[in-house]
């Protein structure tokens, strides 16, 4: 039986919605954990719809925890096997929900954060029609060296924090620099004395983003 995604939903604060925001968690957490996002950006994004799946894998010895794809941040290689092997279960995901709430594919929005991120730029950029953005936190760009595959070129924001104890803010440089080598609009972000997450300042800057890409 093919894996199917879910996870915790929020409405459109409007009657019908007129984009859908997907929302990638990190390793070891699952949708609860980013759909405050969603609860934080509804103000600024009252016809979107959020949704934060679930990943369909469980970490072993790690309860409740929930991953994309293996993880080790060891082995460079494992990040492209990881998307590559995780991206068609995540492009049925998007397919059916955009189905659901009947919208064409460039009312789509992709975010991420750290492992999500990762998958979010990777599905993005390979998707039959182009999303309307993609907000990446403090992940990285799995297999740069493969970009010549890239099917569209949605507008991207990588937000990422100065003092990441886990992926290197360089991992952000590497990212904007590759992407800006496909002539892609590129925003990006180092926000001082952040770690691996998510500051109030960061919210606000993915939020305006996703407002932007929306109404273009």
């Amino acid at each position: 039986m093919a894996t199917r995604l879910d996870g915790p939903r929020i409405a459109p604060s409007r009657s019908r919605a007129s984009a859908l925001v997907v929302l990638l968690h990190g390793y070891g957490a699952n949708g609860d954990d980013l759909i405050a996002l969603g609860e934080a950006w509804r103000q600024q994004l009252p016809e979107a719809a959020f949704v934060a799946p679930n990943a369909p894998e469980t970490i072993p010895g790690m309860y409740g925890g929930l991953q994309w794809f293996d993880l080790t941040l060891r082995d460079p290689s494992e990040y492209w096997r990881g998307v590559t092997a995780a991206r068609p279960v995540l492009d049925g995901f998007l397919d059916a929900e955009l189905a659901r709430y009947r919208l064409a594919p460039e009312r789509l929005v992709l975010v991420g954060f750290s492992q999500g991120s990762m998958l979010a730029l990777h599905v993005g950029l390979r998707r039959s029609a182009a999303p309307a953005g993609i907000v990446a936190y403090s992940g990285l760009l799995a297999g740069p060296e493969h970009l010549a595959e890239v099917a569209t070129r949605p507008p991207v924001l990588l937000i990422h924090g100065e003092i990441d104890e886990l992926i290197a803010v360089q991992a952000l440089h590497v990212a904007r620099e590759a992407l800006a080598s496909l002539s892609m609009r590129v925003e990006w972000h180092v926000r001082p004395g952040l770690g691996h997450g998510i500051d109030p300042e960061a919210q606000w800057m993915g939020g305006h983003f996703i407002a932007q890409t929306l109404t273009r």
